[in-house]
């Protein structure tokens, strides 16, 4: 193949020293045809592409080769064999040849696959007060002393980029609930929209495109702050984009290293103040000379503005066992009814409200771990015993804190021991 500096030469003694053909070959030494090429096609490099490579020895195992990748291709990177795993399994079928042939196929086949047409992204961009977007992450932090892994609401405003970041024990439906209006509390208002990915507190199916079966509850947060909820195209994280960038954020600036709180409360609240302080010191993406806070301020006017609290509570059916005891989350809490057993728990962020056809039959504040066993025994009646409330009566004693059993009370019936406070058994 001509290189360009032959090629260079060759234009040289014909166009500029005006040589002839035969001239020109003699002294470069190349055959007459070569310089008339160059000569003719007027160009000042030559490329060569082989249209087909012979493969002797591979050629018969390409169709299965191709075929191992094209299904790799389908699964996780982790996944995938390499290519020292498909020259083996090519053994195994009676491939002679050696290593490097099948290395450089299956790298010329990958690198075909990556140069065909690709998805192309377009740029989101929000109308002040249009939409917000929600997801959830799981950092570490240091509470009390033990290393402990909390679940972070983020609820973003997609216009001005301002957001807050609400940490939980748990990822279920009530905390959902409670981190809505937190944020809607924190930013003043509502946005017109909110997007979401298919979170199983929020969507109880999905259907064909954008179409979802919400939560019945979750419908009712919708409606009582007035904004519609969109789903993300399933394995589409770019939808909500912003979010999914913030997670990284908040993860690298907001929990390195580990936060040291005492509890909840104080997470929360510490959480809070560095969303503040971020909004006021970041530069906004797109709004140049502008801070996050500064364009805050000029979308607030277009938020829906701010119902009363949402009555955010998940419910769940439960029963009352014969000690006037309901069981949730791995732990009992007490109840105020002699004869209820098919109940309602209402169960909140921070509380466990216990309702019986429309009347409150326990309220408590709400524990988490397991095997504990909280009451409140100025309200607890056992049922084994009102038979005989006078001769249960004169049993019951409240001394320093703790339940007697009566006389001749069965062990099953009622509790030998309650303790109060601490609400353990």
């Amino acid at each position: 193949m001509l290189i360009v500096e032959t090629i260079r030469k060759i234009r040289l003694s014909i166009h500029r020293d005006g040589k002839s053909i035969r001239q020109t070959a003699k002294e470069l030494r190349i055959s007459r045809n070569t310089v008339r090429k160059a000569v003719r096609s007027q160009q000042t490099a030559f490329t060569y592409r082989r249209s087909s490579q012979p493969r002797p020895v591979l050629g018969a195992f390409v169709e299965g080769l191709e075929q191992a990748l094209a299904e790799d291709q389908k699964l996780a990177k982790r996944q995938r064999r390499t290519s020292i795993v498909l020259f083996e399994q090519l053994q195994a079928e009676g491939y002679a040849g050696s290593y490097d042939s099948v290395r450089r196929h299956v790298r010329d086949w990958r690198k075909r696959q990556s140069s065909l047409a690709s998805e192309v992204f377009i740029p989101l961009v929000f109308d002040p007060g249009e939409a917000f977007q929600f997801d959830w992450s799981h950092e570490w932090v240091e509470m009390a002393g033990m290393p402990v892994k909390v679940k972070v609401a983020h609820l973003r405003l997609c216009h001005s980029r301002h957001f807050l970041v609400v940490a939980y024990p748990r990822e279920t439906q009530e905390m959902v609930f409670d981190a809505h209006m937190r944020a809607f509390e924190f930013f003043g208002g509502v946005c017109r929209r909110g997007i979401y990915d298919n979170l199983k507190a929020v969507v109880n199916k999905v259907l064909s495109g954008k179409q979802r079966n919400f939560n019945n509850r979750f419908g009712q947060l919708c409606s009582h702050y007035l904004f519609e909820p969109t789903a993300c195209t399933p394995a589409a994280g770019w939808e909500k984009g912003q979010v999914e960038n913030q997670v990284g954020t908040v993860r690298r600036r907001f929990f390195v290293p580990r936060p040291k709180v005492k509890d909840y409360a104080e997470l929360n609240e510490w959480l809070k103040e560095r969303c503040l302080q971020w909004a006021r010191s970041q530069p906004h993406p797109d709004l140049a000379g502008q801070s996050v806070w500064y364009a805050y301020e000029a979308e607030r006017s277009h938020l829906i503005p701010l119902q009363p609290s949402f009555d955010g509570y998940a419910e769940r059916p439960a029963g009352v066992s014969t000690s006037s005891l309901v069981r949730f989350d791995g732990n009992r809490y007490s109840v105020n009814s002699e004869h209820a057993r098919a109940i309602q728990l209402r169960v909140y962020a921070e509380r466990i409200v216990i309702v019986c056809e429309g009347q409150l039959i326990g309220d408590h504040q709400r524990h988490f771990g397991r095997g504990k066993t909280i009451f409140d025994p100025s309200g607890i009646i056992c049922p084994r015993w009102s038979e005989s409330r006078a001769h249960c009566a004169t049993g019951l004693r409240l001394r320093t804190g703790t339940f007697r059993k009566p006389s001749g009370a069965s062990a099953r019936s009622c509790r030998a021991t309650m303790r109060t406070g601490t609400g353990s058994m």
